[in-house]
């Protein structure tokens, strides 16, 4: 067997880098964001001062002694952090204790009148509420006079370009190609065949959702084709136990989108429909895990989660953070095999992903060189460019979708 292949871990702390910005600027604005989007009292106001200084002047310092979940984040983390400034520890960490103290200084684990309050429910329902969304929602009634191969790819696409604003399910497979202006296609790594050939029709499909509103609807509708074509026995869709990362869906996230769907019309409501019996009998399951906030790799997943993984027929990682967090958030070479950095992960997965970070594993050296040479290093954060990468499964030759089952 080859050497467990090993890269630098990403830092915050490289001037003029896509991390350290985050840190710098992303930040402080969504203090700002969040405190411009609530009536917060002095307490709640003081409180974001007292982040805002401390996350970019400051270092990291442990939650409150009352936190419900201080000794869980020592266990993450902090009693090895604390002292540190925010850029000098694994940005990965950081990102994500930003976030944590965010949700501290707006007073969302209580006791109190602001107890659960999502800070980043407006922004999600906005775009949910969005124009565009119904343009997105309309263009089922055409997709569903579609043969069913077609119907899937247009949907499994949907899914991957869910978080660009101008693209949604109405993508194909070669819309998806033609969707860059650059001379290299926006799909720079593909393995839906090995990802179809998965879904036979029985088992069961994990889906580790990314974000609330115009992402997870086409998650969503992917979900509710692969049930009602049986190429799934069971679905399984993993969302945060509690807001994260400003849009990740929550559970309330995903009633909010079966709302939008139902209240829809035409096709998008006979899928919002579907999805809703097959939570009414167990088809669909919403899985809320705590690991699924936590500042680590999958590689450190806790014992349950692994071997509820290792039952899946398939593992469906979405979005960015997830990515970062199934290859390590590491500066690996681009063409580093996808299947040697997830050989750790308990069963087959698959990963569709926007870029919209540094890291990336799996390209041929052709494809990086490409990229190279017409863009840069702006092709791994613009979020032009995307991915499906698949490790485990049949990944020879095969129909892109086999044809529905009798």
């Amino acid at each position: 067997m080859p050497d467990t292949p090993t890269a630098p871990v990403i830092l915050g702390n490289e001037p003029d880098s896509f991390p350290r910005s985050v840190l710098a600027e992303r930040h402080p604005a969504i203090i700002q964001q969040v405190r411009d989007a609530f009536p917060y009292d002095p307490g709640q106001h003081r409180a974001l001062d007292t982040l805002l200084k401390n996350c970019t002047e400051g270092t990291i310092e442990p939650l409150p002694a009352d936190a419900p979940d201080r000794d869980q984040w020592a266990a993450w983390g902090t009693d090895t952090y604390a002292g540190q400034s925010w850029y000098d520890v694994p940005w990965l960490w950081s990102e994500s204790y930003f976030y944590r103290q965010l949700l501290e200084a707006v007073g969302y684990f209580g006791p109190g009148a602001w107890q659960g309050i999502d800070p980043f429910r407006p922004f999600k329902r906005a775009e949910l509420d969005a124009p565009e969304t119904d343009e997105e929602l309309a263009a089922l009634d055409e997709l569903e006079t579609k043969p069913p191969e077609e119907r899937a790819n247009s949907l499994l696409h949907g899914s991957l370009w869910g978080n660009r604003a101008d693209l949604g399910f109405r993508l194909s497979a070669a819309g998806a190609e033609s969707a860059s202006q650059a001379p290299v296609p926006a799909l720079v790594a593909d393995d839906s065949e090995p990802l179809w050939s998965l879904l036979s029709g029985t088992g069961t499909l994990c889906l580790v959702a990314d974000n609330a509103g115009r992402e997870l609807i086409p998650d969503l509708l992917l979900l509710a084709h692969l049930l009602d074509q049986r190429r799934v026995e069971h679905a399984v869709l993993h969302i945060k136990p509690h807001p994260y990362y400003v849009s990740d869906a929550t559970t309330a996230d995903v009633v909010d989108a079966l709302h939008r769907l139902v209240g829809a019309p035409g096709a998008a409501a006979t899928y919002g429909r579907r999805l809703w019996s097959a939570m009414a009998d167990g088809r669909l399951t919403v899985r809320a895990h705590p690991f699924s906030c936590a500042p680590l790799p999958y590689a450190e997943m806790p014992a349950d989660l692994r071997a509820e993984f290792a039952a899946a027929t398939l593992t469906m990682v979405k979005g960015d953070l997830n990515y970062r967090r199934l290859v390590g958030d590491c500066r690996w070479a681009p063409t580093t095999p996808f299947a040697d950095v997830t050989a750790y992960f308990p069963g087959p997965v698959a990963a569709l992903r926007t870029l919209k970070s540094d890291v990336i594993t799996g390209l041929a050296a052709g494809t990086e060189s490409a990229l190279v040479a017409a863009e840069g290093q702006r092709w791994r954060t613009g979020g032009t460019h995307a991915l499906i990468q698949v490790r485990g499964g049949f990944l020879g030759r095969v129909r892109k979708v086999p044809p529905p089952l009798p």
